[in-house]
């Protein structure tokens, strides 16, 4: 541990995969007093020699201190770790901070058994990888109640300074997780079939790597934009017509068939924009086709 910073708090961290250690390292170089506890005690041997004390049990860590981060597999590693008596007694006056992943609904279990057993709850979702943990933009969701969130503000900025407050709904940092990764991941396999057609033309991928990254900022804002459209329900055409998109899908979803590359996103796409068009949407705002999503399969 860097001696030269003077220990602000304590917090125990419970769960040392890589993000919990990531975690608990952060902690330890701004100056704080971390205890920790792992199923396998062995993986806090660095920790320990950087000045982290560790806990022979979960209740012993929670003990320790004020605050104790949790981040384990999932909200059922979470539930083996925590429902036992001597835990339970452990929380009392305690603020446990969930950072592990999970559903609303089990955020709010989570915040139920905290209050049940007088313990304040925050709950997290963290939307970066262990190496990006620490910068001044590693985004962080949280909620939960507003007055515990204010009082452990700079504690939650050691992990990243892109922390959002979603509101007192424990599960709307969840709920919020979910709905940035349904971006991701259609970002992500929309990227990989852009690398099939650029396979498929004989061209270098890592140009196309490159160029995607140069313009998702453009994207972002874009976006951006489209959210808001949403929100205001007023769908004139303002930024992209959805004819656009239709002709534009169409002739990827040729592309694929022609190259004989997988068609499966193109034809996915083509279902939801030809559905929007045939309702009439085509000469609105792209951002039309969320009313064909709120209809059920």
């Amino acid at each position: 541990m860097n001696t030269s910073n003077k220990i602000q708090a304590r917090v125990s961290v419970i769960g040392l995969g890589n993000m919990g250690y990531k975690l608990a390292e952060l902690l330890l170089q701004k100056g704080y007093e971390v205890t920790v506890w792992n199923r396998s005690a062995h993986k806090a041997g660095a920790l320990v020699a950087e000045g982290a004390v560790l806990a022979e049990t979960v209740a012993e860590a929670i003990a320790a201190s004020p605050v104790t981060v949790i981040c384990v597999y999932d909200y059922n590693a979470t539930k083996a770790i925590l429902r036992h008596d001597d835990v339970a007694a452990a929380v009392h006056g305690k603020t446990l901070i969930e950072l592990t992943t999970g559903s609303p609904e089990q955020a709010d279990e989570a915040e139920s058994w905290a209050r049940r057993n007088k313990a304040t709850y925050l709950d997290g979702a963290i939307q970066a990888a262990p190496e990006q943990m620490g910068r001044k933009d590693t985004p962080i969701f949280i909620s939960g109640n507003e007055e515990v969130f204010r009082k452990h503000g700079d504690l939650l900025q050691v992990f990243g300074g892109g922390v959002s407050y979603l509101g007192s709904h424990a599960g709307a940092a969840s709920a919020m997780d979910l709905a940035t990764l349904s971006y991701l991941y259609g970002s992500i396999i929309g990227f990989f079939h852009g690398a099939r057609i650029v396979e498929s033309e004989g061209m270098d991928v890592g140009v196309y790597g490159k160029l995607t990254a140069d313009i998702t900022p453009t994207f972002g804002e874009f976006l951006e934009h489209e959210g808001k459209v949403i929100r205001s329900g007023n769908f004139e055409i303002s930024q992209s017509p959805l004819r656009i998109s239709v002709e534009a899908v169409e002739r990827i979803l040729k592309q694929a068939k022609g190259s004989g590359i997988n068609t499966e996103l193109p034809e996915l796409a083509s279902g939801l924009l030809q559905k929007a068009k045939a309702a009439g949407y085509e000469n609105e705002e792209l951002a039309a086709l969320i009313k064909v999503m709120r209809k059920s399969a």
